[in-house]
């Protein structure tokens, strides 16, 4: 994706932790794919094969939605992006939660994508104070 990126973004401690779970996320997602992917003895999926997908996709959305709040001049624009941002962090820790309660070793794993996005929480708190 080619964003129109203001240069002080890759500074921002905010934007370097949506990176790290970004990259978190789909390290977990892979590896909870192998584990999920086989089918049930009654011939049916294992429905937290999803949720692993989702938080692939809810992480994918938190920098794109942080550069749409620092891009943003309106302040009612502004504060949409930051409910959607903040939506897709509650989300993004349920499905974390869901994920916990699979049947797959890498489960253990979410904890630490769990750790991440509260850290990535109260990071967001002080930015939103700043803008």
């Amino acid at each position: 994706m080619n964003y129109n990126l203001p240069s002080h973004l890759s500074e921002l401690p905010v934007y370097q932790k949506a990176m790290d779970i970004i990259m978190l996320s789909r390290s977990i997602s892979t590896y909870l794919n192998h584990d999920l992917s086989y089918l049930n003895e009654d011939g049916t999926e294992d429905n937290d094969i999803y949720f692993s997908g989702d938080i692939v996709q809810q992480s994918s959305n938190l920098a794109p939605e942080i550069i749409n709040v620092e891009r943003e001049n309106c302040k009612i624009k502004k504060h949409k992006h930051l409910e959607s941002l903040e939506r897709l962090t509650t989300k993004l820790y349920s499905n974390c939660r869901r994920l916990e309660r699979s049947k797959s070793n890498g489960k253990d794993y979410l904890p630490l994508l769990r750790g991440e996005i509260r850290t990535f929480r109260k990071l967001k708190r002080h930015w939103m104070l700043t803008l």
